[in-house]
């Protein structure tokens, strides 16, 4: 079964700091870019980060969104077949659901989501 299964969101403080999972299952991320998206209440879904395959010998270029840069990383764990995005210096305005999506070529599998809450 082809599964992606986003965890370690919750609750934190301004400034505060989470790391999400973002784990496979009936596929390997090693081929995969991993992109990671949030979407607020009434906003739309956005892309904030994303890291590209591990083929080639490392484990992917990272390309992130102005709005996190800096204080977000995306880092992958091709033994645990898994993504990871620490989230440093949170802002209240990081408060969304955070889904991680699995591409290669035409092939997309998206998590479920886990709800991130940034408040004091």
């Amino acid at each position: 079964q082809v599964q992606l299964v986003e965890s370690g969101g919750g609750l934190a403080q301004p400034g505060g700091s989470l790391r999400l999972s973002c784990a496979a299952s009936g596929f390997t991320l090693y081929y995969y870019a991993i992109g990671w998206f949030r979407q607020a209440p009434g906003k739309e879904r956005e892309r904030i980060s994303c890291i590209s395959s591990a083929i080639g010998g490392t484990n992917g270029k990272t390309y992130y969104e102005d709005s996190v840069k800096g204080r977000f990383t995306v880092s992958r764990d091709n033994a645990k077949n898994t993504v990871y995005l620490q989230m440093d210096s949170l802002k209240p305005e990081d408060t969304a659901v955070y889904y991680c999506k699995g591409t290669m070529t035409s092939n997309d599998y998206w998590g479920q989501g886990t709800q991130v809450t940034v408040s004091s």
